[in-house]
């Protein structure tokens, strides 16, 4: 009988710094944390690393381009709280266009 591996949710969160502030986003509609404040973030689509679901995020969520050599992994976490999950978290300072809410509804 074969055993099913293990997996869990990986996700990549940014912080997009700019004069020692950082973008914070009020998550809204989700299902998940509703009303609290939280940063650019998502999973990893299968078949990518974690600085192309990055740069994917970025312009899913916030409307900017990122180049990969923009993006600085500054902490991983296994967490459980829950399910179990696998969070990077990356600093991001330079980015192409202007930040903007592309999906409103969340």
């Amino acid at each position: 009988m074969a055993t099913k591996r293990f997996t869990a949710p990986v996700t990549i969160h940014l912080f997009f710094i700019k004069d020692h502030q950082i973008l914070l986003l009020r998550r809204f509609n989700t299902g998940y944390e509703d009303g609290n404040y939280s940063v650019v973030a998502g999973h990893l689509d299968g078949g990518e690393t974690v600085k192309q679901a990055a740069v994917r995020e970025a312009k899913e969520e916030a409307g900017v381009h990122l180049t990969e050599e923009n993006i600085e992994i500054v902490g991983v976490m296994h967490r459980k709280a829950g399910d179990e999950r696998i969070d990077f978290f990356a600093t991001v300072k330079e980015w192409e266009g202007e930040i903007k809410n592309q999906e409103p509804h969340k």
